[in-house]
């Protein structure tokens, strides 16, 4: 399972909310379903940032059709 660009996206397009802080939760955050479906990689291209409540996946590199989106995690201990 992964999550796969359906169309070329653009370095630096925010893709939306993955987590959403809430203390109730493990780590302090729960998932939204673009947070469960990216994947781990030394070489990602896309970052998780946090915004206030929120961590939002953004792209760091151009994203070709196709491309797994990718994040190097740093929320969970792994």
């Amino acid at each position: 399972l992964g999550l796969f660009a359906s169309e070329d996206i653009p370095s630096g397009y925010e893709l939306g909310i993955s987590h959403v802080a809430d203390d109730e939760f493990e780590d302090g955050y729960i998932r939204t379903p673009l947070g469960g479906f990216f994947n781990h990689s030394d070489s990602p291209n896309c970052e998780a940032h946090v915004s206030g409540r929120f961590i939002k996946l953004r792209t760091i590199t151009n994203v070709v059709s196709g491309d797994e989106l990718t994040v190097r995690y740093w929320l969970y201990s792994v």
